[in-house]
């Protein structure tokens, strides 16, 4: 289990070697970008304590899928994948731990690391059998599976609205309008297969243009709901949620263009903390999508026509 360890240390060290960076520069670039949109956070919204836990628990989720615990119980058996899968969770937790307590929050930490334990001591990656029909079906493959994946998130998002409404409480109902961004940008972090890129038979740009238009019309979709709500009941922030939607579709195009400005490999550090820093400083978008646009163009040459 301590070579385990080891060996991930050395991926991610390695990872870190290909990105172009020394580990211990990336180390610090990660500590400061991290720290850094922390107090941005904390600063901007009085929801930054949820937002955080939730946040936590999403990348923790990220090491529950069914195959890679299969693999640790082969590797491990059971007790051993059962104390692996804790300390990763208490790996991942840990920043935001901390951070939390700095804020004077002494309540959520003890949240976040119940939940994470339960996590860890449960398998919610494991497949139910029953195909969960979704409105995306036509466009493969990005909103497909990604809502069959997080489809229990949603009706949390709109509870969220419906009592953001009922408690005449705007940023609540806000919180849930980025809830939802952020769950449709998860869709576009792991590439595809080059067969699904190749099968499009059409030039880079043509298929960079289907997947935008294809990601800003589902996102739209998935939005609707709570958009709708937010202008009727909050008609005097108008202004202020259509500007949220659009944040949002720039974000969602943001990332699509980092992940196949990688391509065929998943999005590196680098890209990260650019998109890290277009968060804390949205003006950024109007330099950084341009060249991820260019990049993406040059990567997807080799797959498509």
């Amino acid at each position: 289990m301590k070579d385990y360890f080891k060996l991930q240390f050395k991926i991610t060290n390695r990872r870190l070697r290909d990105s172009g960076l020394k580990p211990v520069i990336g180390y610090v670039l990660l500590f400061a970008v991290f720290t850094g949109l922390s107090l941005f956070l904390f600063d901007k919204t009085e929801f930054a304590e949820y937002i955080y836990v939730l946040i936590a628990l999403a990348l923790s989720s990220q090491l529950s899928e069914k195959r890679r615990n299969d693999f640790l119980k082969i590797c491990f058996g059971e007790r051993g994948y059962r104390i692996t899968r804790i300390t990763e969770n208490l790996v991942v937790s840990f920043p935001f731990v901390v951070f939390l307590i700095y804020q004077n929050h002494f309540i959520s930490p003890v949240v976040l690391l119940t939940l994470n334990l339960l996590l860890a001591l449960t398998n919610p990656g494991t497949r139910l059998d029953f195909t969960m029909p979704t409105p995306f079906y036509r466009k493969p493959f990005e909103f497909t599976v990604g809502f069959r994946n997080t489809f229990y998130l949603f009706p949390v998002s709109y509870l969220l609205t419906a009592i953001a409404v009922a408690t005449n409480n705007f940023n609540l109902g806000v919180f849930s309008f980025l809830f939802i961004n952020l769950i449709t940008l998860s869709y576009y972090v792991k590439p595809e297969g080059e067969y699904y890129v190749w099968s499009f038979a059409m030039s880079p740009q043509s298929f960079i243009k289907e997947k935008i238009k294809t990601a800003i019309v589902y996102s739209s979709i998935l939005c609707l709901p709570v958009f709708i709500a937010l202008s009727v009941y909050f008609f005097r922030e108008l202004e202020t949620i259509v500007w949220f939607y659009f944040i949002g579709l720039a974000f969602l195009i943001t990332v699509i263009l980092a992940k196949y400005s990688a391509y065929p490999f998943e999005m590196n550090l680098p890209q990260g903390i650019l998109i890290a820093l277009c968060i804390y400083l949205p003006p950024l978008l109007l330099a950084v999508v341009p060249f991820f646009y260019f990049q993406s163009v040059k990567h997807l040459k080799q797959y498509l026509v």
